[in-house]
C-alpha cells in the first residue's frame, strides 16, 4: 500500500471525499446490524400466521439472532487480535449472508431461530471489530464522530427495515422482508477489501512500514502520521516492558476493575432503558391499544426515521461537547418518553381519543432522545476506555454482556406484556433510565480530545479515569480529580 498523501486526510483532521469509503465501508456493518434486528419487527406480524409461535417462541425468534450475537462478540476479540480487524468484518458479512439466506427459506420454527442464531454472530462480530475498526483508524479530533458513524448506519439499516416491512406488507411477504438483507452483505464483503488494516494492529504484529503508510493515507501529512506512529509504538513498548503480560485477567484487578464496571454498566443501561422493546415490538405493541398491521408498520416506519434523523446531532456534537452531556440529556429525554407511555397505559388517559397520539408521541420521544446520546456514544467510548493491548478482548468482553442484556429483555418482554401489560414495563424502564442519568454523573469517564494512549496512559500509570471532566481539560492536565470506583 502506497503512502499517498492526496488520499488521505487533510491536516486539520477532516476526511477527503475521496477517502470517505474507508468510513462507508468499515461502517457498513452497521447497516447490517440494524437491517436484520429491526426487520424482525414487521416481519413477526407475519410470520406466526404460516408459523404456529406461542409468545415464548416468539421471544425465541427474536432473541435467537441475541444468542448468536454474543457467541460472536465473545469470538471476536481474539479473532481480531488474531486475523486483524478487516479480515474479520470480511468474516462478519460471510457470516450475515448465510443466516440471511437460511432464515428466508425457514419453514419451521427450530429452522428459523437457528438461523437467526447465525445471522447473530455476524451481528455480534460486527459489533465489536466496526466500532474497534473505526477508532483505531480515526483521527482524535473527529474520532467521536467517525466511530459514531457506525451506530448511525444501524439507524439507517433499522430505518430501512421498516420501510420495506411496510412496502411488502400487503404481501405478506416476510422471507423478502428478511432475505434482502443479504445485499448490503453483499457490498460490505466486496467493499471492505479495498480498505487500509487498523494501523495499531499492525504496530502490534511488528509491521511498522505499513502502519506508516497507511496513517499518512488517513491524515494526508507525513509528519503528523510519524508522530502518531511513534506514540503508538511508545505506548506498546511500554506495555512490553510490564513485568508480566497485560491479559484479560487483569480487568478483574484493583487497576482496570474500576474500568471494566464502567464499560459494564454502560452496556447495562443501555438495554434496560428499553429501547429494545421499541426495535422489536413496536408493531406489536401499537396494534394492541389498536392499530391494524398496515398501521402499526407505517408507524414504525416513523419510528426509524426519527431513530436515524436523530444520531446526526449526536455525530456533530460528540467531538464538540463530550460524551457526558450527551448520554445526561439522552437519560432525561428517554425518562420523560417511559413517563409518558407509563401514564398513557395506567391513567384515564389510555381511553379514547387521545390514546394513539400520545402513546406515538411517548415512543418519538424517547427513541430521539436515545438516538442522539446512547445509541452512538456507548459504542464511541467502549473502544476508548481500554488498553490497545487488550482492548479487542476488553470491549468483546463488555459486548457479550451487552447481547446478554439484549437477549434478556427481548425474551421476556412478550411474556411480561402479556401478564402485566405495557404499563408495568414501561414505569420499570422509566426508572432504570433514571438511574442512568445517576450513573453518568457519579461514575462516567470523559474521553473527550484525549489520544487512545494518552487515555490508557492515564488508566494504567495513574490507577483512574478523569471521571466527570472535559476532555479538553483532561488533555492539558490528565491527572485525574477522581477515580472511579
Amino acid at each position: 500500500m502506497s503512502a499517498q498523501p492526496a488520499a488521505g486526510v487533510a491536516p486539520q483532521g477532516r476526511p477527503r471525499l475521496r477517502n470517505a469509503l474507508i468510513w462507508v465501508f468499515g461502517a457498513l456493518g452497521g447497516i447490517l446490524w440494524g437491517y436484520d434486528t429491526g426487520v424482525i419487527s414487521g416481519a413477526m406480524l407475519f410470520i406466526r400466521q404460516d408459523i404456529r409461535l406461542s409468545p415464548l417462541m416468539e421471544g425465541l425468534v427474536v432473541s435467537g439472532l441475541l444468542v448468536g450475537a454474543m457467541a460472536g462478540a465473545g469470538l471476536a476479540g481474539k479473532l481480531s487480535d488474531a486475523w486483524g480487524r478487516r479480515r474479520l468484518i470480511l468474516g462478519a458479512a460471510l457470516v450475515f449472508i448465510v443466516g440471511t439466506l437460511a432464515a428466508a427459506v425457514a419453514s419451521e420454527a427450530p429452522f428459523l431461530i437457528g438461523a437467526r442464531v447465525v445471522i447473530g454472530v455476524g451481528v455480534g462480530i460486527a459489533s465489536v471489530v466496526v466500532p474497534l475498526y473505526l477508532t483505531e483508524l480515526a483521527p482524535v479530533e473527529v474520532r467521536g464522530g467517525l466511530a459514531s458513524l457506525m451506530q448511525l448506519l444501524v439507524t439507517v439499516g433499522i430505518f430501512l427495515a421498516y420501510v420495506t416491512d411496510y412496502a411488502l406488507a400487503p404481501a405478506h411477504a416476510w422471507r423478502w422482508m428478511i432475505g434482502l438483507g443479504v445485499l448490503p452483505a453483499a457490498v460490505l464483503a466486496l467493499g471492505i477489501l479495498t480498505q487500509p488494516e487498523s494501523p495499531r494492529w499492525l504496530v502490534g504484529r511488528g509491521r511498522p512500514d505499513d502502519a506508516r503508510a497507511v496513517l499518512t493515507r488517513l491524515r494526508g501529512d507525513g509528519r503528523a502520521a510519524r508522530t502518531e506512529l511513534l506514540e503508538i509504538e511508545r505506548t506498546l513498548e511500554e506495555e512490553r516492558a510490564e513485568t508480566r503480560r497485560l491479559t484479560l485477567r487483569d480487568l478483574f484487578a484493583p487497576r482496570l476493575r474500576p474500568v471494566l464496571a464502567v464499560g459494564l454498566l454502560l452496556v447495562f443501561f443501555q438495554n434496560f432503558g428499553g429501547i429494545n422493546t421499541i426495535i422489536y415490538y413496536a408493531p406489536t405493541l401499537l396494534t394492541s391499544i389498536g392499530f391494524g398491521d398496515d398501521g402499526a408498520i407505517l408507524a414504525n416506519v416513523g419510528i426509524g426515521l426519527v431513530n436515524m434523523l436523530m444520531t446526526l446531532p449526536a455525530m456533530r456534537l460528540i467531538d464538540r461537547r463530550g460524551r457526558r452531556p450527551l448520554l445526561l440529556w439522552g437519560s432525561v429525554g428517554m425518562c420523560a418518553g417511559m413517563a409518558v407511555l407509563a401514564a398513557v397505559n395506567l391513567t384515564p388517559l389510555g381511553h379514547g381519543p387521545l390514546l394513539a397520539p400520545l402513546t406515538l408521541f411517548g415512543v418519538a420521544l424517547y427513541v430521539a432522545s436515545f438516538a442522539a446520546s446512547w445509541g452512538p456514544v456507548q459504542w464511541v467510548m467502549l473502544p476508548e476506555l481500554f488498553p490497545t493491548r487488550i482492548r479487542a478482548g476488553a470491549v468483546g468482553v463488555c459486548v457479550v454482556f451487552n447481547w446478554l442484556f439484549n437477549m434478556a429483555v427481548a425474551l421476556v418482554f412478550p411474556s411480561l406484556l402479556s401478564a402485566w401489560g405495557a404499563g408495568a414495563n414501561f414505569v420499570i424502564f422509566a426508572v432504570t433510565t433514571f438511574l442512568s442519568g445517576v450513573f453518568v454523573k457519579r461514575l462516567l469517564p470523559e474521553t473527550r480530545g484525549r489520544t487512545l494512549e494518552q487515555i490508557e496512559r492515564d488508566l494504567l500509570h495513574r490507577g483512574g479515569t478523569s471521571a466527570g471532566r472535559d476532555g479538553a481539560e483532561a488533555e492539558e492536565a490528565p491527572a485525574p480529580t477522581a477515580s472511579v470506583s
